[in-house]
């Protein structure tokens, strides 16, 4: 057997290594941060964040070595991760759950909100008579799913403050820009974990692979006042407008031809845009400085 000061010899570290190691390091933290600060704002104790990343370290090295036989599996994931053998056998045992269907209501708050058939001159979403075979909430709701009544989608968007119904004109509106629940938090949490799981997922792969699968750019600028911080979020709001208006009847349309050409439907796609303002040091809380329109969520845009 070598010497230990051979052995420690044989591979010394590099300074690439040293620093990509460090980098690595930084972006964890700048991960888990923000994670960290959304469990103890919501009472949400260690040991239940820690589960659940151990859990994800072992689908992530499953998903490493998908081809390994199963009674290898166990041995070559606490290899991977550090985890205990025993640790392992009974994460592998935890039923993973279902996949979470998306929210119907987004999908006909997004079509409403950016289909042309359904804005009014002014660009805005047209006021609808509940009932009727065309332009009506109605003939909107069917356009979407058949599998849910429209009395029971107008119910439920009257319930998450997105829209109103006028029984006197028998007719719908919508009161809101943006698809996001006022009281909700459970959907506003599940936005949280959609949209910021798939930016972090695009992020990785580009990472990982070439750097080109997905675009993940930004753009930031330092040494900004407050009052150019809020002329800046119209334009930005105004931007995004844009973007919706453009890409969700273009996706929608995407969808509709690629059914009719019998092509196989198993790709999803999400398209987003975030701000983000702070203090130059980063020693200060963030402290919003009012509302930002955020994206409609849908079958285009939230699928």
């Amino acid at each position: 057997m070598c010497p230990p000061s051979d052995i420690a010899d044989s591979n010394p570290p590099t300074a690439a290594t040293s620093a990509e190691d460090e980098a690595l390091a930084q972006a964890i933290n700048g991960v888990v941060l923000p994670l960290a600060r959304l469990a103890v704002a919501k009472g949400m104790p260690f040991a239940l964040v820690e589960s659940q990343l151990k859990q994800a370290f072992v689908r992530a090295a499953r998903e490493a070595h998908p081809h390994l036989p199963s009674h290898r599996a166990v041995s070559r994931i606490a290899t991977t991760t550090g985890l205990n053998r025993r640790e392992v056998t009974r994460l592998t045992q935890v039923r993973s759950s279902p996949p979470r269907r998306r929210p119907v209501a987004a999908e006909l708050f997004a079509r409403w909100a950016n289909d042309p058939d359904y804005q009014n001159s002014h660009g805005g979403p047209c006021v609808l008579p509940r009932q009727g075979e065309a332009l009506s909430f109605e003939s909107l709701a069917h356009s979407v799913t058949r599998d849910v009544h429209p009395r029971s989608l107008l119910d439920e968007l009257l319930r998450l403050g997105l829209a109103v119904h006028d029984a006197e004109h028998d007719t719908v509106a919508l009161v809101r820009d943006a698809f996001v629940p006022r009281g909700d938090a459970q959907r506003i949490l599940s936005f949280l974990g959609d949209n910021v799981g798939d930016h972090l997922s695009a992020a990785v792969a580009n990472v990982l692979g070439n750097g080109q699968e997905h675009l993940e750019q930004a753009v930031f600028g330092d040494e900004l006042s407050a009052q150019s911080i809020e002329r800046i979020r119209g334009l930005i709001s105004a931007q995004w407008r844009e973007i919706t208006a453009a890409m969700v009847p273009a996706i929608e349309s995407l969808i509709e031809q690629d059914r009719a050409a019998g092509r196989l439907q198993d790709r999803r796609l999400r398209i987003g845009l975030y701000t983000f303002t702070d203090s130059m040091d980063g020693t200060a809380p963030a402290t919003p400085v009012g509302p930002l329109t955020p994206a409609p969520a849908g079958n285009a845009l939230n699928p």
